[in-house]
């Protein structure tokens, strides 16, 4: 009973917390252990690529089962710290299976201390809402949106730190 309470309040207080400007409707939250994943439906995850503040935002879709999304992590990590100051905001949209959020995803968010804030993106449409992020997607992972206001740069490839940090600083020029 306590622990459902727990949970209740927990949701309750994280539904409230805005860092950003826009309203953010997940389908589920989804707790463990003090992990939170927010889970989205495509049309509720559009807000997330269309802002148009005074913020460099990079949405890097990857899952914990693809090993190239896995290694370029770090990248996004020391991105995320080294600009958290500077008006850059990381997301990494998890594509794992919802069915294994609490034994696979959860558990992998903790092992690597991911930093950057984490969802869940679960639309079984995909062939309607990957061209909405860019018509040059094939729909393979890892690939990461840049866009600054207006500006916008899809890239389906992996990263490092340096060619990660080129391309967000490329975005305002």
């Amino acid at each position: 009973m306590k622990l459902k309470i727990f949970i209740l309040i927990l949701v309750v207080f994280y539904s409230c917390k805005s860092e950003t400007s826009f309203e953010r409707t997940p389908i589920e939250v989804v707790t463990d252990d003090g992990v939170s994943i927010e889970v989205y439906d495509f049309e509720n995850f559009k807000p997330f690529i269309q802002q148009q503040d005074n913020v460099i935002y990079v949405i890097n879709f990857w899952a914990t089962w693809c090993k190239p999304c896995v290694e370029e992590l770090p990248a996004f990590i020391s991105l995320q710290e080294k600009y958290q100051d500077k008006k850059v905001k990381v997301l990494l949209v998890s594509l794992d299976f919802p069915t294994k959020i609490i034994e696979q995803l959860i558990p992998f968010i903790k092992i690597k201390k991911l930093a950057p804030e984490v969802i869940l993106l679960d639309d079984p449409d995909q062939n309607t809402w990957i061209p909405q992020i860019s018509e040059k997607w094939s729909g393979a992972i890892p690939a990461t949106l840049i866009y600054y206001k207006d500006k916008r740069v899809f890239y389906e490839q992996s990263f490092t730190f340096e060619t990660l940090e080129q391309a967000v600083l490329a975005i305002k020029k």
